[in-house]
């Protein structure tokens, strides 16, 4: 007779290494001897000091921490598949460390003397467990181990080659063209037209000692300095300017700039000594750096149409792949791309502007909220904006209404024509509710902060998350400074976005299962964002609002300033930093590879790996809102 809880351990177990390497007799015979156990949260599967348990532990469902009483710091963090408690495998003493559920576990105890001698048979499970045993931490509560959590997530700790301009090797062109010092002018200017090139090496000996190029005949040639029967000795540049072919970018640049010159001879050795392998162009340069930020923003800046603007935009998407496959850390990586899309915002109200047939009548401030707003919006997503124009007088208040309506208008199709979707809420300057003078904007706000509904307080707290992207600074900080007065004034506000900030459905359900949609387009779907990102970005915003700090919209700025205010719960921001970080970063990939915005994510396409670096995200999560529940003493009032 079958007996079907060994089977369930069996097919379990087979999926994790070091078990996946056994084979079918093995695996069975070991799960015939699996202890199965069950511990509450905060119970104690073995102290420090305690003896070595008859068995090590895989954990199936819940968590585990490692700890170190003596200082409380967290060692390890285990979840669904990971083994511990390996001691006595390899040392006959008792344990070093704490274990303890972190929260509602089962776990299978692997017997040890049933196991050792299936291990010794295999020399790949042998490996693994040194190896476990041995390993790393990967826990980013301990200071010693930050950013180590999330892997290729993390930021600050992770060593990586950063390809940089000033790093970049310059590529040039192999294919060299070139002819001695008697060859006519006539004659090096055919061999030119004939292959197409701006430029003809002369040399001597198998050595470069001169260059031709179309300014020469220009300026030469054309203008009668020289009869196009005289030898190309009389016209060429020399000597010529030699590099090693491990010429960076920003070295041909300098080189460049300081010979005045436009071409660079690359040789064996960098000397004209040595034979020529190629040569650089000014325009090879400027190819090289067809990706560069500073290259995009002029070439942005530069066109008077927005369909131009699309095209560059799939520059800055070629950028942002090639910045993540380089792994360079994601706060780099948003300021870069915020300032390239912050500047495709700005060209395209321009380009509106000039579309106008009258001139703006007052001063005006576009502003960018929602994740555009707080830097993090990497991704082609919806348009969440908003205008405020200077105070008038009553009785031009229609009237300017109107003309920035249709300058709004103008812009949120030029925003829709770059890649950007039209907001579903219609939440946009379009929009007469979002197209507002200074004083009606106060208006606005006053009466959300002071009426703090569910409605008022959500309209409300998109306004901490705005930017300029485009007109008069005064306006938005005009606005900001009316914000934190009236929010001095009702206290009480601060709860209430305390208990928005708790409304985000949890990221796990029983055993920490993720939580999908169960209907809808998305059905079965994972929703990065209302599950794991917004709770994040809510206990953020009232969190450094409870601080009256009114610069900073980032989320994980704003976390790693409420690490200095607060360097008592440090260690939890700095871990809510990193996940707003890793899933930020784990979106955009998400996005990128699946041609969307990278919110919805399919479950069953990820591996164990990406699942559990989610799965560690949201213990910060879970951290945060705790505190945010004590706090505000959100339940006792609102309850």
């Amino acid at each position: 007779m079958k007996n079907l809880i060994s089977e369930r351990v069996a097919d379990f177990i087979k999926n994790y290494p070091p078990f996946n390497v056994l084979n079918s007799k093995s695996l069975f015979e070991l799960a015939e001897q699996v202890l199965i156990v069950y511990k509450e949260k905060n119970s104690i599967i073995f102290n420090v000091d305690e003896p070595q348990h008859s068995h090590f532990y895989m954990v199936h469902k819940g968590a585990v921490t490692l700890n170190n009483p003596t200082n409380s710091n967290i060692i390890d963090y285990c979840d669904e598949g990971d083994i511990f408690g390996l001691r006595p495998l390899f040392a006959n003493e008792n344990y070093k460390l704490e274990a303890r559920a972190h929260e509602e576990c089962i776990l299978y105890g692997i017997p040890i003397d049933i196991f050792k001698p299936i291990a010794k048979k295999n020399n790949q499970v042998t490996i693994f467990l040194m190896e476990s045993f041995a390993s790393n931490t990967r826990n980013p509560y301990a200071k010693n181990q930050k950013g180590q959590l999330y892997d290729n997530e993390g930021e600050e700790e992770v060593t990586t080659e950063v390809v940089l301009p000033d790093l970049q090797l310059a590529n040039y062109s192999k294919k060299l063209v070139t002819c001695s010092t008697r060859t006519s002018i006539k004659e090096a200017a055919d061999i030119m037209s004939k292959k197409k090139i701006g430029s003809l090496l002369i040399t001597s000996k198998d050595l470069p000692v001169g260059i031709i190029t179309d300014k020469d005949f220009r300026n030469k040639v054309i203008s009668g300095q020289q009869p196009i029967t005289a030898s190309v000795k009389t016209v060429m540049t020399t000597p010529v300017i030699t590099y090693p072919k491990n010429l960076t970018i920003t070295q041909a640049q300098m080189a460049m700039m300081k010979s005045n010159v436009s071409h660079l001879v690359i040789t064996e050795d960098g000397t004209p000594n040595s034979a020529a392998l190629g040569i650089l162009s000014k325009h090879d340069v400027m190819v090289s750096l067809g990706d560069n930020p500073a290259v995009l923003v002029k070439a942005i800046k530069r066109t008077s149409r927005i369909k131009k603007i699309k095209q560059i935009r799939k520059s800055v998407m070629v950028l942002l792949t090639g910045y993540l496959e380089q792994n360079i850390p994601l706060g780099l990586i948003a300021k870069i791309i915020s300032e390239l899309n912050d500047t495709c915002i700005k060209q395209v109200v321009e380009i509106s502007i000039a579309k106008m047939d009258t001139p703006q009548p007052v001063k005006f401030a576009w502003l960018a909220l929602g994740s555009q707003g707080r830097s993090e919006q990497l991704l082609h997503t919806d348009q969440d904006n908003a205008l405020v124009f200077e105070n008038v007088p009553e009785e031009d208040l229609s009237k300017t209404t109107t003309y920035f309506l249709e300058l709004s208008k103008h812009i949120t199709k030029g925003l829709n024509t770059i890649g950007y979707e039209y907001c579903p809420a219609d939440m946009m300057a379009s929009n007469p509710k979002w197209c507002l003078s200074l004083e009606e904007w106060k208006n606005k706000l006053s009466y959300w902060i002071g009426n703090p509904g569910p409605n008022e307080v959500l309209m409300s707290s998109i306004f901490f998350d705005y930017s300029l992207a485009f007109g008069e600074r005064s306006l938005l900080d005009n606005m900001s400074d009316h914000i934190f007065r009236t929010v001095k004034n009702y206290p009480i506000f601060l709860v209430h976005l305390a208990n928005g900030a708790l409304q985000s459905p949890s990221p796990t359900g029983f055993f920490r299962q993720f939580v999908v949609e169960q209907d809808g387009q998305h059905k079965d779907s994972f929703d990065l964002k209302r599950r794991a990102l917004r709770p994040l970005v809510d206990a953020a915003r009232v969190l450094i609002l409870s601080h009256s700090v009114k610069a900073i919209s980032n989320t994980w700025e704003r976390y790693e300033k409420l690490a200095e205010l607060e360097p008592n719960n440090k260690e939890l921001y700095l871990a809510c930093s990193y996940a707003t970080k890793a899933l930020v970063k784990f979106r955009t990939r998400q996005g990128l590879a699946n041609h969307d915005s990278g919110r919805f994510i399919q479950l069953d396409q990820l591996s164990k790996q990406e699942k559990m670096k989610l799965k560690r995200t949201f213990k910060a999560i879970k951290e945060i809102q705790e505190l945010i529940t004590l706090r505000f003493k959100v339940t006792n009032i609102l309850g």
